[in-house]
């Protein structure tokens, strides 16, 4: 794919709905000072990354209420059969940003313009630092095209602070013995970015942020505690949650907080599986174009020229 032709066909688009209607849940939610209130539901949408079908919770919209985060995808569970392609998104710039890629389930490869072909597998953690500028491809692993399986994941792009949008970039997996568990009241919280109950994650980020993966059972209650300065947003990826205010919370759903409180609660109607992400939010203007998400049109214009001259690297 030429260049000009990748830039011409990208675009961060909105692709979150506002429920048109605020379900209630039939049991009870203990209410508290402090507790987090809920701004807006939304509905991922359906959408395609090249060949590859995601649910789309938020793209370069949101920004106050999500930020330092400006986009999450949820790819699969997709189905490889033996032999075929499986996930196949190829070469493309990025700058700026750092997306994040972890999976639940399944392997991946990466390469990139750093020189680095990683593959990736179950419970790891990527984060493509991309700074100035550099190029990665995203396909499915040899073995899972030669053997088949289900890939199941999360892309999810972390903003980058004024100050750094120029660094260096860089590439850096953590593995799945690396990441802290933490067990609190009836939850399982895999703590991929951030510190909770005492345990950090080595996850490196250049602004205040926090990524949990939790899975609680039917029946369960979670008090997280979180800092009432910081974003703090729920992705459902499996389940029924029952939040603030009585709120139903079903997969494919995102649950936007307003700041304030520090502890967000959530009561689970049968076992369900979810995301909590969120951090200091950066204040500072944001302007995207497809790949590249910087503080203005200057900026954008910069990037597009330096990738239309090679300067980003090639794989």
């Amino acid at each position: 794919m030429l260049r000009r032709e990748f830039l011409q066909g990208s675009a961060i688009v909105g692709a979150s709905l506002v429920l048109p209607r605020i379900l209630r849940a039939s049991s009870g939610m203990w209410a508290e000072g402090g507790e987090r209130t809920i701004a807006r539901v939304l509905t991922a949408k359906s959408t395609m990354v090249q060949n590859t079908p995601v649910l789309r919770s938020f793209a370069g919209n949101h920004t106050d209420l999500v930020s330092p985060w400006v986009m999450l995808d949820e790819f699969g569970p997709m189905r490889i059969e033996p032999g075929t392609l499986g996930m196949d998104i190829k070469a493309h710039p990025h700058a700026g940003i750092t997306p994040t890629t972890y999976l639940i389930s399944g392997s991946g490869r990466h390469t990139d313009s750093l020189a680095n072909d990683i593959v990736y597998r179950k419970g790891e953690f990527m984060l493509f630092s991309s700074g100035r500028g550099a190029i990665h491809e995203e396909v499915s692993s040899d073995e899972i095209r030669r053997d088949g399986g289900t890939v199941h994941g999360f892309q999810v792009w972390l903003n980058t602070p004024s100050q750094e949008k120029f660094c260096d970039p860089s590439t850096v997996i953590h593995h799945r013995e690396d990441t802290p568990i933490v067990e609190l009241g009836d939850a399982k919280i895999k703590v991929m970015i951030g510190t909770l109950e005492g345990c950090t994650s080595p996850v490196f980020t250049f602004t205040p942020s926090f990524y949990y993966h939790i899975t609680l059972l039917a029946g369960g209650r979670l008090d997280l505690p979180v800092d009432p300065t910081h974003n703090a947003f729920a992705h459902i990826i499996e389940g029924q949650l029952e939040g603030e205010g009585r709120n139903l919370l079903r997969d494919e759903q995102l649950a936007l907080y307003d700041r304030g409180g520090d502890v967000m609660r959530f009561h689970a109607l049968e076992d369900s599986e979810f995301l909590v992400l969120g951090g200091q939010p950066l204040n500072e203007p944001l302007v995207s174009y497809g790949p590249f998400v910087m503080n203005s049109q200057d900026q954008i214009n910069a990037c597009i020229r330096n990738y239309r001259a090679g300067l980003m690297g090639e794989l």
